[in-house]
């Protein structure tokens, strides 16, 4: 795991920008640092070493000195593609997984993406065709970022490294802050910064003389409702899953350093820990934070699966005002506003690992998304069994069983249950069915807006850009499908994999690792029937039903409970620090100009009195802050705004 930076084009001071992009990146890679310099490119690298500790350095040339990468994530299938290679004639100087990439791309060229089972962003300097070629991971593990400056083509893992390119200023995108406001992450390609963008997951860019064309090497697919599927036997595809599964976290076990696993106590990381733990000779260790709300904590759960497995088990305690400490740092990091604190929690978890002497760690992130278990999935079953009977006063107290850790709905009555999910609100043939109330409730806090930011938006609607980016056979799949492929496509590496997972553990210099997104396991999963992977209102079916020897019945029977942190009472009471009423002041909230200072004050207010109402609330409090915190972070305005308050 690394960052590097680089550009094509031809730059006065090539070496002093290469050296400053390294700098901007070195929390990426504390171990090493290296830089390349050509008449018409260059590439920037720091290393966090993990595979091929003596040999692995950064930018790394073929034996010809013609190609030239940087590269930042993993290879997990390179152990089997050398032997390949080597047995085509093909020598290796190094046991690194990067110059495999090396020989694959000399061997197939740009094609060489579709070999290789990993997490990875890289860039090939190729100077027999001189061109520079950029390729990110399928699923959107690993981030890379671009712009044009001056006739000069830059790129580099993070946005703080082209902020270092003389004359490239930050500024906020309006319909990027409308896009989070509403879908809690910008659509790719856009970002919060104006002019800077994110190279989509699955995708290739070639950069020549000739301009810059991109193109998908890969796509999240689904088959045709109609379409009868192969996986007819529950129990031959629970065989089938398991098998993948298993080697999917084996491949993820290969390093030259020790490995751990984050265990939250929920069903997907207590899997990836008890595999994990079979395959490793020492004592494998996990790591949890715990929190005082026993709304958030799972401390319970996390010490009867480390009590199972005998592993080495540390926690990290977030408590009161925890949060709001470290929030400017999680906003540094993230590079991009957010709506809920729950990446700062694993802010601190990664420190943790940091602590303990670590540099990789496992997790069970992405299996809500392959395997449907996230209650928005079971959400939108029921409002389209209320849907087609919309009279009944019986269908929707099933909405009751979907959220059992919130006591408020279970004594409510059907007709308030039915109107707080909008069961009968949407068309059935919606193709956004599954997600209007998490997008209606979310663009509710676009009423904290300024006059200025909605008359710049002119209507904007994030929502419709999502349905117009939908495949041609959206339409044809599952409505489970659907719902799995729009988390899939767009939160999942919008929010999930980037400010709760990438930016949150190389902030301290640490690898997360998945299992679950092995893209073997995500097309298998693809292919599974619906009833397998949602049966009735059980979530995950199939792979409880693939791993149940190997976890105890308290976990494996655990129904869904989502990662959760407090919100805007983070800021308020102990939690409450100077640097929140600065930046939720009139002064300042004026003068960046993207939000109502009134409304805010109103707003802050109410939440300091804990009257905070349900989630509008808290994503707009949260939301504005970390707004608020993001423009005087990175944009010259806001700083100095901040140096003149």
């Amino acid at each position: 795991m690394c960052g590097f930076g680089g550009y094509f084009g031809v730059v006065a001071e090539a070496e002093p920008l290469l050296r400053a992009m390294t700098h901007a990146l070195e929390h990426r890679g504390p171990d090493e640092r290296g830089i390349f310099a050509a008449p018409q490119a260059g590439l920037a690298h720091v290393r966090l070493s993990i595979v091929g500790l003596g040999d692995g350095q950064q930018p790394m040339h073929d034996a010809s000195g013609d190609l030239t990468i940087a590269f930042n994530g993993e290879i997990f299938n390179y152990v089997e593609l050398r032997d390949e290679l080597r047995a085509r004639g093909r020598r290796f100087r190094t046991s690194s997984d990067t110059e495999v990439i090396l020989h694959l791309y000399d061997e197939m060229g740009e094609d060489c993406v579709s070999r290789l089972n990993g997490d990875f962003a890289f860039a090939i300097w190729d100077a027999r065709r001189r061109r520079m070629v950029l390729a990110r991971d399928r699923m959107g593990v690993r981030p890379l970022f671009y712009t044009q400056h001056g006739g000069v083509f830059y790129f580099a893992s993070e946005v703080k490294a082209l902020l270092r390119v003389p004359g490239i200023e930050a500024a906020i995108d309006p319909v990027a802050l409308d896009q989070i406001f509403t879908l809690w992450a910008p659509i790719a390609p856009r970002t919060p910064f104006k002019g800077i963008y994110e190279l989509e997951p699955a995708s290739l860019m070639v950069v020549d003389d000739g301009g810059v064309a991109s193109r998908p090497y890969w796509r999240l697919e689904f088959p045709d409702a109609a379409e009868l599927s192969r996986h007819r036997d529950e129990r031959a595809a629970a065989e089938e899953l398991r098998a993948l599964l298993a080697d999917a976290t084996r491949i993820r076990m290969r390093a030259d350093v020790p490995v751990g696993s984050y265990l939250s106590g929920g069903l997907d990381s207590s899997i990836v820990s008890a595999l994990a733990a079979g395959m490793t000779p020492e004592t494998l260790r996990t790591f949890s934070v715990t929190f005082d709300s026993a709304e958030h904590d799972e401390s319970a759960f996390q010490m009867e699966m480390a009590r199972a497995l005998g592993t080495l088990h540390e926690t990290v305690h977030c408590a009161e005002g925890d949060i709001a400490a470290v929030f400017p740092d999680v906003i540094r990091f993230t590079e991009r506003p957010i709506l809920r604190t729950a990446p700062a929690p694993l802010f601190k978890l990664s420190g943790l690992v940091r602590q303990a002497g670590l540099k990789v760690v496992l997790t069970g992130e992405g299996a809500d998304e392959v395997f449907a278990g996230y209650d928005i999935f079971k959400e939108a079953r029921v409002r389209r069994f209320c849907g087609r009977q919309p009279g009944s006063r019986i269908r929707p107290h099933l909405f009751r069983k979907l959220y059992p850790y919130l006591p408020g709905l279970q004594q409510q009555s059907a007709e308030y249950l039915a109107a707080f999910f909008g069961a009968g609100n949407d068309p059935l043939d919606d193709p956004l069915f599954s997600h209007r109330p998490r997008l209606r409730g979310t663009a509710a806090a676009k009423l904290f807006f300024s006059p200025d930011l909605r008359a710049a938006l002119c209507g904007y609607d994030a929502a419709e850009e999502m349905a117009s980016l939908l495949p041609e056979d959206f339409r044809r799949w599952h409505p489970l499908h659907r719902a799995q492929y729009l988390e899939s496509r767009f939160l999942l590496p919008g929010y999930i994999l980037s400010s709760q997972g990438d930016r949150m553990a190389m902030a301290h210099g640490i690898e997360g690792r998945f299992p679950f997104l092995d893209h073997r396991l995500v097309e298998f999963a693809a292919g599974l029937p619906p009833e397998m992977k949602l049966k009735g209102l059980t979530e995950k079916h199939i792979l409880r039903e693939a791993t149940r020897d190997i976890l105890p019945p308290l976990i494996g029977r655990r129904p869904k409970q989502p990662y959760r942190a407090p919100d805007s009472r983070s800021f308020t009471g102990a939690g409450a620090l100077d640097y929140v009423a600065a930046a939720m002041s009139d002064e300042r909230v004026a003068a960046n100009g993207l939000f109502n200072p009134k409304a805010v004050a109103k707003l802050a207010a109410k939440c300091a009195g804990g009257q905070a109402a349900g989630f509008r609330d808290n994503a707009a409090f949260v939301g504005v802050l970390s707004t608020q915190l993001w423009v005087e972070t990175f944009t010259a305005a806001g700083a100095g705004v901040a140096r003149a308050a």
